[in-house]
């Protein structure tokens, strides 16, 4: 059975968005052939411009019979109302379609047709606060790499597209040719680190800056205590100062950052399924369960278990 995907982009979207699927999905056709029927297309048709200024050649927009539709996201998506044709037509074959999925920003578009309400979602994490404000009837995830909810999947950005199509391969061919695609293109089939962009947020002026060093020392005693006034003896700073420069250089509170860090750390082990729950907020540094499940909520919006059980689904 070939399944026709439809790519859909408009004027500035992200390459990456478009291409990375596609190729994705191009070669997984290779390696099952007669798999995928791939079409890009695009309001109006012909050459769409990328925010990079390459140019793809599009087909219009038709009543054509789609087995997937995924909308690539892009600093187009900040203008929604220059693409309202592109709603409509989301709405309407989103009806038809098997599936619909979204890569970064194109979830606006998904949110913009009312194909996310009542749904849980997730899209680039920089986007998170404005989407959260903008569609209050969805359950944003901003943690995630991507989401399913049904047969509606969400991504977060750019390269993270690459794991969407990754996954929706092994739905539809299973976790062999998933592999040997994910091989292929030189990536991990299931990226590691509890599908999280929270390593990625964090590393947003942590990873190679002046508190590199000390967000390594962080991560490997998260059990400890790790407050403001011993972070601060370790970067040989005044507490006040540190938690300053601290806040300035990350964009997080030294507070804020160990929790994400114990938050990442307990959700891959709380995902994989092996450890009581007690003992993951123990070694994590949440020390009591009911500290950790209240994290969660406020984080995830799910309890550790509900996660658990999601993961082994």
């Amino acid at each position: 059975m070939t399944r026709k995907i439809a790519v859909l982009i408009f004027p500035e979207f992200q390459i990456l968005d478009a291409t990375g699927p596609v190729a994705a999905f191009e070669i997984a056709g290779r390696i099952a052939p007669g798999a995928y029927a791939l079409e890009v297309v695009a309001a109006g048709g012909g050459e769409i411009a990328s925010s990079a200024g390459v140019r793809i050649m599009a087909a219009p927009l038709g009543d054509g019979a789609y087995d997937t539709l995924v909308v690539a996201g892009g600093i187009g998506t900040r203008t929604l109302g220059d693409l309202g044709e592109s709603v409509a037509w989301l709405r309407r074959r989103a009806s038809s379609a098997r599936r619909t999925a979204s890569v970064c920003s194109g979830a606006y578009l998904l949110a913009e047709a009312g194909l996310l309400d009542g749904k849980r979602a997730t899209t680039h994490w920089s986007r998170s606060d404005d989407f959260a404000r903008r569609y209050p009837k969805i359950r944003l995830e901003p943690d995630r790499i991507f989401v399913r909810q049904g047969e509606v999947w969400t991504s977060a950005g750019i390269t993270a597209g690459i794991d969407l199509a990754l996954a929706l391969i092994e739905d539809d061919l299973g976790g062999a040719v998933a592999k040997q695609t994910a091989q292929q293109l030189v990536v991990h089939q299931r990226r590691p680190g509890g599908q999280s962009q929270f390593s990625a947020l964090l590393d947003m002026g942590g990873a190679h800056g002046r508190f590199a060093g000390l967000m390594d020392w962080m991560r490997e005693r998260l059990a400890e205590p790790l407050g403001v006034e011993r972070l601060a003896d370790q970067a040989a700073m005044s507490p006040r100062h540190f938690a300053r420069a601290f806040t300035a250089e990350t964009g997080v509170t030294p507070a804020k950052a160990v929790e994400r860090l114990r938050l990442e750390a307990a959700r891959v082990r709380v995902e994989a399924g092996h450890d009581p729950i007690d003992r993951v907020a123990e070694d994590s540094g949440f020390r009591d369960p009911e500290r950790m499940r209240r994290a969660f909520l406020r984080t995830f919006g799910q309890p550790p278990q509900a996660l658990r059980r999601a993961a082994r689904v």
